[in-house]
């Protein structure tokens, strides 16, 4: 699912069950990080000596 559509989703669900609804608020925790994950694997951190190194999970 998208972002809009697990947030209009998870509002429906609000006096519903409580356990869908903390599945799909985990659908979308794991949708932010892996978004954020990708973004931050695509940056490169310039040093002043013009040295380039990529920002990458350790």
């Amino acid at each position: 699912m998208e972002f809009e559509q697990l947030i209009k989703r998870i509002n429906e669900l609000s006096r519903k069950s409580k356990a869908e609804q903390t599945e799909l608020r985990n659908e979308y925790r794991a949708l932010v990080v892996g978004n954020l994950s990708s973004q931050l694997d695509s940056i490169k951190i310039k040093h002043p000596d013009g040295s380039i190194t990529d920002v990458r999970r350790k």
